[in-house]
C-alpha cells in the first residue's frame, strides 16, 4: 500500500508560449536548432516573476515544463509519427497523451526583456501553458552515450537518405506560391521531409488512401493530395482542411489560417462530391 497519497495536485502556469506555430504539423517532432524561429514566452503579471528570472541571463538554454492544453485523455499504447507504424508504450515515447500531459523542452535562450523571454526554437504551439523555467547545465543534463532503445534504432534509419524523391505539380506549386506569397503560409518543406521518408498510410502522420490511385495528408489546417509511383512521390494538389460551410459559420472563427482557407476555396473551388 502506498503512504501519503495525495487526491490531486493543484499547478499553475506561470506564463504561456507566444509563437506563429498554431497546429501540431507545424511544430517538428523535437525542436530543430538549425532554424531561425524566435518564440517568446511571456510570464504572468503580480506574481514576483521578474525577481524569479534574476542570473539567468548568461544561461544559453533552459528546460521549460509545460502542459498538453490540447490534449484532455491518455493511451498507454501510442503510435508514434516517426519510424514504422507500431504501438509503443507511452512512457517510452515523447507522445502527448500521456497519464498527465506534461511537456519537457530543452530551448534556447536570446535574451530577457522585463517578463518576456526570447526564445530560439521549439516543439510548444502558441498559447501552451508553461509551468516552470529551470536551467539546463551540459554537466549534468547531458549524457551523450546513454542508450535510448527503439529511438536509437529508429534514428539510424532517418539518418539514410531519403527513400523517396517528392515533386510538386505545376497546379500544385502555383497554389503553393499563392499561399507563400499572398498569405506568409508555407508548410511544403515539412510536407517534402515526411512524404520523403515514407509516404504509406499513418493514423499519426494523418496519411490515408483517398482512392485507388490517390493518398492524401493532413497539413494542419491544409491536406495535399498526392501519388507515389514506385520511389517517386507526386503532390497533385493542395487543399483547404475545412470546407466551405464550416468556415462560413461564426463559431469557427478561431480555425487556424481561417482568411487564408476562405480566399483559397473561392480561387479554388472543391470539386464535386468534395
Amino acid at each position: 500500500m502506498l503512504v501519503g497519497l495525495l487526491p490531486s495536485l493543484t499547478l499553475q502556469p506561470i506564463g504561456y508560449l507566444r509563437t506563429r506555430q498554431q497546429v501540431k504539423f507545424q511544430a517538428g517532432h523535437q525542436p530543430n536548432a538549425a532554424t531561425e524561429d524566435r518564440n517568446e514566452l511571456e510570464l504572468l503579471a503580480g506574481c514576483g516573476h521578474e525577481q524569479a528570472l534574476n542570473d539567468l541571463a548568461g544561461i544559453e538554454r533552459v528546460w521549460l515544463l509545460w502542459w498538453f492544453h490540447r490534449n484532455d485523455s491518455w493511451r498507454p499504447l501510442v503510435l508514434p509519427p516517426r519510424g514504422a507504424a507500431r504501438r509503443r508504450g507511452v512512457f517510452a515515447t515523447r507522445s502527448p497523451h500521456r497519464p498527465n500531459p506534461l511537456g519537457l523542452t530543452s530551448v534556447p535562450l536570446l535574451g530577457i526583456s522585463g517578463r518576456r523571454l526570447l526564445l530560439g526554437p521549439c516543439d510548444l504551439l502558441d498559447g501552451t501553458p508553461v509551468l516552470d523555467i529551470k536551467p539546463y547545465v551540459a554537466a549534468y543534463d547531458a549524457f551523450p552515450q546513454s542508450r535510448a532503445g527503439w529511438i536509437d534504432a529508429m534514428g539510424a534509419e532517418l539518418r539514410e537518405p531519403p527513400r523517396f524523391t517528392v515533386g510538386l505539380s505545376d497546379h500544385a506549386r502555383a497554389q503553393a506560391q499563392w499561399l507563400r506569397e499572398g498569405w506568409q503560409i508555407d508548410f511544403t518543406p515539412r510536407l517534402v521531409e515526411l512524404l520523403s521518408r515514407d509516404p504509406s498510410s499513418h493514423k499519426t502522420r494523418r496519411i490515408r488512401r483517398r482512392n485507388a490511385r490517390e493518398m492524401e495528408i493532413g497539413c494542419g489546417a491544409w491536406r495535399a493530395v498526392f501519388t507515389v509511383q514506385d520511389t517517386s512521390v507526386c503532390v497533385l494538389a493542395l487543399e483547404a482542411a475545412y470546407p466551405m460551410k464550416f468556415l462560413s459559420r461564426l463559431d469557427y472563427e478561431n480555425v487556424p489560417d481561417r482568411a487564408a482557407q476562405l480566399a483559397f476555396l473561392e480561387r479554388w473551388p472543391p470539386g464535386p462530391g468534395s
